[in-house]
């Protein structure tokens, strides 16, 4: 079995495992919403959420960027220099440890002022307490990156995906149980943070996944955060193009305009969700084939995963394309359904993001971060700029298309940069062919203007079209060697005999 082929099994395993434990999360999460918005009046809850996305912002800052640096970095080091990295990883924590009390400190000393800017008093209150959290939130996210560069997805799952929602959401129930104020809810979150450290310290210290020790090397730390500081800009652009169409949707035209949008833009969002999970394990298997010089194994790793990536979100992506009048109005009723445009807008956005692959990890698995910074660096502004000429006359439509140009903007730079330093790119002849037959497929939908409002109406459509899709995909000979190995250790890993389809396969590899 070749290299390629053994770094894209280790990949799928961790894919599954990390897609299912989103999707728990996602399930939780939203309960533990639903309660609080529901129990606490609309202003509380805003109040609630600016806290919370204030706290996202110091998260970042606090962190430094270590948790996108340290699963590469670990990984590296592992193959390299074995021998340091105990001292990188206590070098790590240290830093980490530090800044967040620094900016916890500041958060609670300027919490009135933040008050103030945001033109909301209490949230001075929210803040002073929740700040607290912070050096919990910023060790746990450290811990289970760390984790993520032995090649481990158990911490992010069970801690990150299923301990923290689950628990959050018994804390959430008991307050409306026990009618408690509105105060309260973030004395919870503070106490839901400090138990996932706490348990996580212990499961780390357990199975002896590595030595909490004091070793501070200096050199290493330098290095580590020259590495990491362009990934927290990266962060912070990334936090930026989330959030700028809304507040600029609720700055040029009203609160309910910014409702209707929010019904699409959450949906779009989910298109990534397999590209996401994929790039859990994607960076420290990578980076090991990239400490060897293996570039020509890492660029096979990365079409076929591509590949695969594309294939598992064409569905979801279809569904919100061909038929967003029928997605809104199953999920948030009749009255969003005019976000319906926005919608096919933002699916293909963040289409064309998922569709050339895991670029910005490979640039940080290959050393260059800051590529990634100066292409999101690019993407915000041209997102600020399209915001301000398109909202006014445009509304939903205008910010979903501002959205989708800087996703393109941002991952064309990307592939550009991957290309020009290692001549990677996604587009194999197996992967161009099933682009292609999506292209046309999707055009000749699109062009029936089928009119579907009802979900249960448009699946059976949708059945059809992949029925279709993925026989012209075999008939067209896309499989490569490597999707049958994958495929062969997925059957054996869940313990099942697949023999028809296997009947299929051979028929056209």
């Amino acid at each position: 079995m070749s290299e390629a082929s053994k770094a894209l099994q280790k990949i799928a395993r961790g894919t599954g495992i990390v897609f299912a434990g989103t999707m728990i999360s996602m399930f939780f999460g939203f309960l533990s919403r639903a309660i609080i918005a529901r129990y606490f009046t609309t202003s509380e809850y805003g109040v609630f959420n600016l806290a919370l996305t204030v706290l996202s912002i110091a998260l970042v800052i606090a962190t430094l960027g270590f948790q996108n640096a340290l699963p590469r970095e670990v990984a590296f080091y592992k193959e390299k220099e074995p021998s340091r990295v105990r001292d990188l990883i206590s070098t790590a924590l240290i830093i980490v440890v530090v800044n967040s009390l620094i900016w916890t400190a500041i958060l609670f000393l300027e919490a009135g002022s933040i008050s103030q800017v945001f033109d909301e008093a209490r949230l001075a209150y929210a803040l002073k307490i929740m700040a607290f959290a912070l050096p919990f939130s910023a060790l746990i996210g450290t811990m289970i990156s760390i984790s993520r560069g032995f090649g481990r997805v158990r911490e992010q799952v069970y801690f990150q995906n299923i301990l923290y929602p689950i628990l959050w959401l018994i804390f959430v129930l008991s307050l409306t149980i026990l009618n408690l104020p509105f105060a309260s809810i973030f004395y919870v979150y503070l106490l839901a943070q400090s138990l996932k450290f706490f348990v996580l310290i212990f499961e780390v210290y357990r199975i002896k996944l590595f030595e909490l020790k004091f070793s501070f090397d200096l050199k290493l730390g330098k290095e580590l955060v020259v590495f990491s500081l362009p990934l927290m800009f990266v962060g912070i652009l990334n936090f930026l193009m989330t959030w700028t169409d809304t507040l600029m949707l609720g700055y040029y035209k009203s609160s309910e305009v910014v409702g209707l949008y929010s019904a699409a833009s959450p949906l779009a969002r989910l298109i990534p969700i397999f590209l996401n999970s994929a790039g859990i394990l994607y960076a420290p298997i990578v980076t090991s084939l990239y400490a060897q010089g293996k570039i020509k194994e890492m660029g096979k790793v990365y079409q076929i995963l591509t590949k695969w990536i594309f294939l598992l979100t064409l569905p979801i992506f279809s569904v919100m394309f061909l038929f967003p009048e029928a997605t809104i109005l199953f999920i948030f009723g009749e009255k969003y359904i005019s976000a319906a445009p926005a919608l096919q807008i933002l699916a293909l956005g963040f289409m064309f993001h998922t569709f050339l692959g895991l670029n910005g990890l490979t640039l940080v698995v290959i050393g260059q971060p800051k590529l990634n910074m100066i292409g999101d660096t690019f993407a915000v502004v041209s997102n600020v700029v399209l915001n301000v000429l398109l909202i006014p006359k445009y509304g939903i439509v205008g910010a979903a298309v501002a959205t989708a140009v800087s996703y393109f903007v941002a991952n064309v730079f990307r592939s550009f940069w991957l290309y020009q330093k290692t001549k990677i790119h996604p587009f194999s002849w197996n992967y161009v062919k099933p682009l292609a037959i999506s292209f046309v497929l999707l055009g000749l939908v699109k062009n029936l203007h089928l009119k579907v409002l009802n979900i249960w109406y448009a699946i059976p459509v949708l059945v059809v079209f992949l029925a279709v899709y993925f026989f012209l995909v075999l008939l067209s000979r896309s499989v490569d060697k490597e999707d049958v190995e994958l495929f062969l250790a997925i059957e054996k890993r869940l313990g099942i005999n697949l023999e028809i389809i296997k009947k299929i396969l051979r028929r056209f590899v």
